[in-house]
C-alpha cells in the first residue's frame, strides 16, 4: 500500500458499492411487507387533500378559478367526478381510482 497510493481508495469504493448494494435488499424487503400489510384495510381517502395536491394550482385556493381554469367549487358531484377522472378540454384526466375521485367530488359539490 505504501507504493500505490490509490489502492485504499479503491478499496473504500469497492467497501461502500457493495454495502450500498446489501443494503438496498433491505429495503426492498421493507417495501414488500408495507405492500402486503395495507392490502386487507381500505384507507380513509380526504377529498380535500386530494384536492389540494391536484385541484388548486389551476383553479386557485378557494377553487373559485384562476386564469383560464373556471370556477369548480358547488358544480354537480357527478360532473366533476367524470372530468377528473376522463378530463375535459384542456384538462387532463387526473385522478386515476374511483375512490378518489368520488371523495374529490363530494368535497368539491359540497363548497
Amino acid at each position: 500500500m505504501k507504493n500505490n497510493p490509490l489502492i485504499p481508495y479503491v478499496l473504500i469504493m469497492v467497501f461502500g458499492i457493495g454495502l450500498i448494494f446489501f443494503m438496498s435488499f433491505e429495503g426492498a424487503a421493507d417495501k414488500n411487507s408495507a405492500d402486503g400489510e395495507g392490502s386487507g384495510a381500505t384507507a380513509e381517502i380526504s377529498g380535500e387533500e386530494v384536492a389540494q395536491k391536484n385541484c388548486i394550482s389551476c383553479h386557485g385556493g378557494d377553487l373559485q378559478g384562476q386564469g383560464p381554469a373556471p370556477a369548480i367549487a358547488g358544480l354537480d358531484a357527478a360532473h366533476i367526478q367524470e372530468v377528473a377522472l376522463n378530463g375535459q378540454g384542456a384538462m387532463p384526466a387526473i385522478l386515476k381510482t374511483e375512490a378518489e375521485a368520488q371523495a374529490v367530488a363530494e368535497y368539491i359539490s359540497g363548497l
